[in-house]
C-alpha cells in the first residue's frame, strides 16, 4: 500500500503550475493491483489522488464529511490556495464555527480524477509513454470520480460518510454518490445540480471546448510537450462560462453600463466597459491555476452525467431503498442549475419515501450564490447537519467551543 505524501511538482521552466501539484497537499497513490474502472470501457492501471483534510476523525469515524468540488474547484476548500494565494474556495462555509465546522466535523475534499492539482489527470506522465497524457487520457465520468474517491475512504478506513455535499458538478457526485453508494452516505446535500446536464448547458461547454481547441498552442493537446499554452482560448473558455454562473440582476448591480477607467466610449475594441474588464480579468487569471485539457475532460464530464440513463429513464429507481437523509438547496437566479431541476430531484426521493427537504433560497446572485455569503444558505445547513448529527447520534460537546 502505498504512502500518503506530499510532493510538490514544477513545470519544464522552474516555475509553480497549477497543473502541476502544488504543495501543502496530500497524495493518496494506487497502484496497479488496485486499478480504477472507467465507464468508458477502460481503466487506469495506477493513480494518485490529492485531497486535503480539516478536523479530527473522531474514534469510531463517523464525522467524516466529504465535500466535492465543482467544475474549475480543487481540494483547497479552507486553506489558502498554494498556486493564487487566496483564501480556500469554501472557507464561508467551512471552518471552526462554520456551517461545516471542522471542530465538529473531519473534512475531505479530494481533487477530481482527471483534475490538474495534483490527481493524476491529462498533464500527468503517462507510464507507457513517459511523457504527459494529453488527449490519451481516458475520458472521465462523474460515477469515476465517486468511485476513485470510494478507494481512497476504504484507504482511510472510513466506511460511512456523515455527510456528502457539494455545489454544481460537485452536487452531481453528491446525488451520484447517493445512488451508487448509498450504504456509506447517512446525509446528502447536493446544491444548485441537476441529475443530468441540460442541452443548454451542454451548448456553453462545447463553445468553450471549441475555444480551446481553436488556440493554435493548444496543438492538438500535445502543448505540455511543445512548451505552449493555449492561454488564450482557455480564457475565452472560462470568460463564457463565467458569465453563466452569474444573473442579469447581479451584473447590472455590479456593474451596469459604468466604463472602464474612461469618460467615453473609444470607438475601438479595448475594454470599454467594467463588465467587459471584469470577464477578462477572469479568463487570464483563470489560465494561472488551470490546465486546458482539464477544462475539456471536466466539461465532458458533466455532459455525460445523467443518473436516470442506465436505469431505464426513472429517476426513483436511483434512490430506490435509501436510508440517505437529504437536504436539496436551489436558488431563485440560478439560470444554469434552475429550481426546476432540484425539484426534479425532490420528486424522485418523494417517489421512494425517501426524508428529503428542500430549500430554494431566493437571491439574485445566481449560481454563484452557494460559493458567497448567503446567510440563509449557511443556515440550512447548519440546520440540517445538526439534527443529521443528532439523529446519528454524534457526540456534540465541542461544538460551543
Amino acid at each position: 500500500m502505498a504512502d500518503v505524501k506530499e510532493k510538490p511538482k514544477m513545470n519544464t521552466n522552474g516555475k509553480r503550475r497549477a497543473q502541476m501539484l502544488a504543495p501543502d497537499s496530500l497524495v493518496m497513490e494506487f497502484g496497479e493491483d488496485e486499478p480504477l474502472k472507467l465507464d468508458c470501457g477502460g481503466s487506469l492501471a495506477s493513480y494518485s489522488l490529492a485531497y486535503q483534510t480539516y478536523g479530527e476523525l473522531n474514534a469510531d469515524k463517523s464525522n467524516a464529511v466529504l465535500v466535492c468540488h465543482a467544475l474549475t474547484g480543487d481540494q483547497h476548500v479552507a486553506n489558502t490556495h498554494p498556486v493564487t494565494g487566496k483564501a480556500g474556495w469554501w472557507e464561508t462555509m467551512v471552518g471552526p464555527g462554520k456551517p461545516i465546522d471542522t471542530r465538529r466535523f473531519f473534512v475531505i475534499c479530494v481533487n477530481h480524477v482527471g483534475g490538474c492539482m495534483g490527481s493524476t489527470g491529462p498533464t500527468s506522465v503517462n507510464p507507457e509513454t513517459g511523457r504527459a497524457y494529453g488527449l490519451d487520457f481516458p475520458v472521465i465520468t462523474v460515477p469515476d470520480m465517486v468511485r476513485a474517491e470510494a478507494h481512497l475512504l476504504d484507504r482511510l478506513g472510513i466506511e460511512q460518510l456523515f455527510c456528502v455535499v457539494g455545489g454544481s458538478m460537485g452536487g452531481m457526485q453528491v446525488l451520484e454518490w447517493a445512488a451508487s453508494y448509498g450504504d456509506r452516505v447517512f446525509s446528502a446535500i447536493p446544491i444548485a445540480t441537476a441529475a443530468r446536464h441540460s442541452s443548454q448547458n451542454i451548448a456553453f461547454h462545447e463553445v468553450g471546448r471549441q475555444a480551446v481547441m481553436a488556440d493554435p498552442d493548444w496543438r492538438a493537446g500535445r502543448y505540455l510537450d511543445e512548451g505552449t499554452q493555449p492561454s488564450k482560448g482557455l480564457a475565452v473558455a472560462r470568460m463564457a462560462a463565467h458569465i453563466t454562473y452569474l444573473s442579469d440582476d447581479a451584473l447590472h448591480r455590479k456593474f451596469g453600463r459604468n466604463l472602464q477607467d474612461r469618460d467615453h466610449i473609444s470607438f475601438g475594441f479595448d475594454a470599454d466597459f467594467q463588465v467587459e474588464s471584469y470577464l477578462r480579468h477572469q479568463g487570464f487569471t483563470f489560465v494561472d491555476r488551470f490546465d486546458a485539457n482539464s477544462y475539456l475532460y471536466m466539461t465532458r464530464a458533466m455532459d455525460y452525467f445523467d443518473l436516470a440513463a442506465d436505469r431505464g429513464g426513472d429517476l426513483a429507481k436511483a434512490f430506490e431503498g435509501t436510508q440517505t437523509r437529504f437536504c436539496c438547496v436551489s436558488f431563485t437566479s440560478d439560470w444554469l442549475f434552475p429550481t426546476e431541476e432540484t425539484r426534479t430531484v425532490v420528486q424522485a426521493l418523494n417517489a421512494v419515501a425517501a426524508n428529503v427537504s428542500f430549500v430554494e433560497i431566493e437571491t439574485d446572485k445566481g449560481h454563484d450564490a452557494f460559493l458567497l455569503d448567503e446567510p440563509e444558505l449557511f443556515d440550512a445547513v447548519s440546520g440540517f447537519l445538526s439534527a443529521a448529527a443528532r439523529t446519528r447520534g454524534l457526540d456534540m460537546a465541542d461544538a460551543d467551543l
